[in-house]
């Protein structure tokens, strides 16, 4: 499975480099296909350290249409330490984005998979999808994400799971852009809410030439309770230890992209 997963990055970088990575002249007037790849310091989702401190991976195609629609997928490794049985986060996601003005909108379906991930304390996998709807306003953004399986992120029954994600994108002028976000998460379902939190980050982005742009954040996340303290998965390693973190520890994470 390992094989299997590692394979999946692969193959989306190797479409990176792809002729239909770039605008494909079989597609309707105006669709675009766009692709981006990364090699971050760190993978922080929602305040917390996917790949264990380490560093990640990352990789994705977009398809937009001119009527609104759009689909992507997107890739990053993840440490199993964090997810148990994981070496990559696939995410498949779609929907429809507009504008009313200077106001912004989106309706987006998402679907996060962990090929061959599985929580064996419960026998829970970690998928899940999420129906996100978005607003924007000049530099201002919120989207908040709800969760429509059964089971989130390795827990079950936790349906109904919201995550508000709210921030803005300032630009500082010279092709430099502040980022400032802030996160507020609740897990649904009788005895999650352990596993409730808030997030915070704020860093900077500069845009270079060719499509390239480097990144610089500190992130932070804070649980509910003590849950996230010393986490494990309670999975002795070879030395017959339990490996424990606070993975939502604070932290300073650089990544450099590309766009194509």
């Amino acid at each position: 499975m390992q094989f299997l997963t590692t394979s999946l990055l692969g193959c989306a970088l190797l479409a990176l480099a792809a002729p239909a990575a770039r605008a494909d002249d079989s597609a309707p007037a105006g669709a675009t296909f766009s692709a981006n790849a990364s090699l971050t310091s760190q993978y922080i989702s929602r305040g917390f350290r996917q790949t264990w401190g380490k560093p990640a991976l990352q990789a994705g195609i977009d398809y937009a249409h001119p009527s609104g629609w759009s689909l992507g997928t997107w890739a990053s490794s993840v440490s199993d330490r964090y997810i148990e049985d994981a070496t990559i986060e696939w995410d498949l996601y779609g929907g429809y984005s507009g504008t009313a003005g200077e106001l912004g909108y989106s309706v987006l379906a998402y679907y996060y998979k962990y090929p061959g991930a599985i929580y064996r304390a419960t026998g829970v996998k970690y998928d899940y999808g999420e129906l996100s709807l978005g607003l924007s306003y000049k530099m201002l953004y919120a989207k908040y994400n709800h969760t429509v399986t059964r089971d989130f992120f390795g827990i079950t029954h936790a349906r109904g799971t919201g995550y508000l994600d709210v921030g803005a994108n300032v630009d500082l002028g010279n092709a430099w852009t502040l980022n400032l976000h802030a996160g507020n998460g609740r897990v649904a379902g009788t005895g999650n809410g352990i596993w409730n939190w808030r997030d915070a980050k704020a860093g900077v982005t500069k845009t270079l030439a060719g499509g390239w742009s480097v990144s610089g954040a500190v992130t932070r996340a804070w649980g509910a309770t003590d849950a996230y303290d010393h986490y494990t998965l309670g999975i002795p390693n070879a030395a017959g230890q339990f490996d424990t973190s606070n993975p939502a520890a604070a932290t300073f994470v650089l990544a450099v992209s590309k766009t194509f």
